[in-house]
């Protein structure tokens, strides 16, 4: 189950990125993007440049949507094994004092 849902996972995210990649720039920064001429679209306003740019915004959130409940099932499939502990439970609970002098031996010398 956990290597379907992550194979579903890697497909949301290469998704995304193609989409994120594909959609134009409309900052102005780099002087790219923005006021470009024309715009428009074949097949008598099929995808217009508006509505090509509503079409990529909502897959982007589609995609990101699904890639964030992936990312919640795998989290919580990933657990469901696991039983919590804590580290302070692995802290002996016997020790040994701070100054301890080593004493005679108790083998006699002969």
């Amino acid at each position: 189950m956990i290597n379907v849902l992550l194979a579903i996972h890697l497909m949301l995210a290469i998704g995304m990125i193609g989409v994120v990649l594909l959609q134009r720039s409309e900052g102005g920064g780099l002087g790219i993007g923005g006021g470009g001429g024309g715009g428009g679209g074949g097949m008598g306003g099929f995808l217009t440049g508006r509505g090509a740019a509503n079409l990529m915004t909502r897959t982007t959130a589609i995609l990101a949507a699904l890639f964030m409940v992936t990312s919640i099932l795998l989290s919580i499939l990933a657990g469901q094994g696991r039983e919590s502990r804590s580290i302070i439970e692995d802290i002996p609970t016997t020790s040994a004092p701070a100054e301890q002098v080593p004493s005679a031996p108790s083998v006699p010398v002969q």
